[in-house]
């Protein structure tokens, strides 16, 4: 494949994704995963090309939700900066008014956010929650209203989707122990083992060597233990 996405062989360059990826995902699916994973730890250049590739082949409602879940997992300094880029390769206006200025829906995001981090979490839930508690009252709140309230729980783009470009961005920027939150997590969300696999593939060249393998054995070991 090319810079941009388009075919051309399986060796990965910058920009690029491996063609077995189109096994599990289809153009729309790669290019959304890459531009989670571009977002979260390459350099402008990378994310401008995977921003350009993701307007070509992908509903731009869903680019413009990964582009603004990436502040959760990636910082408002490189959210911005993608946001930026957005606007110049997609020619898409800012709406002028969005619900995630109203503050006064908190109560409901929190419930949103309840159970969507139980989706994702399942079993682990109640752990997950003591456990983030301990560490500081306020990062508990904020993660389920601001995180998966607020902003997982929007419905311009379901929780599989976004699980998967929150696969791509742990991965990218190599946080582990997220990214095993988050293999998991979409599976609960409803993604295909295979789904999930593809992703990691998709994403491999923006990886630092060597966590595309490390990350694949990661991902056996979930599936594994899901199982039983």
């Amino acid at each position: 494949m090319q810079p941009d996405g388009t075919s051309g062989n399986t060796m990965m360059t910058n920009g690029d994704a491996p063609v077995d990826t189109m096994r599990a995902l289809d153009d729309a699916h790669v290019a959304l995963v890459r531009v989670a994973a571009a977002i979260a730890a390459s350099e402008e250049a990378v994310v401008r090309v995977c921003l350009a590739r993701a307007a070509a082949v992908a509903p731009h409602e869903w680019v413009e939700e990964v582009v603004l879940q990436s502040y959760l997992f990636a910082g408002f300094p490189r959210t911005l900066n993608a946001a930026r880029e957005w606007r110049k390769v997609s020619g898409r206006p800012a709406p002028v008014q969005d619900e995630g200025e109203r503050f006064a829906d908190a109560a409901q995001w929190s419930e949103d956010g309840q159970r969507t981090c139980r989706v994702v979490y399942g079993v682990t839930y109640e752990r997950l929650r003591h456990n983030i508690r301990t560490l500081h009252p306020a990062l508990d709140a904020w993660m389920i209203v601001e995180g998966y309230g607020k902003v997982l729980s929007r419905p311009q783009l379901d929780l599989r989707r976004r699980e998967l470009c929150i696969v791509a961005a742990c991965a990218a920027a190599g946080q582990d122990r997220q990214l095993h939150s988050h293999l998991r997590g979409a599976l609960n969300a409803g993604a295909p083992l295979a789904e999930v696999y593809a992703v990691l593939d998709a994403v491999a060249d923006l990886m630092a060597s060597p966590n595309p393998e490390r990350y694949r054995l990661l991902l056996a070991r979930v599936a594994q233990h899901d199982v039983h």
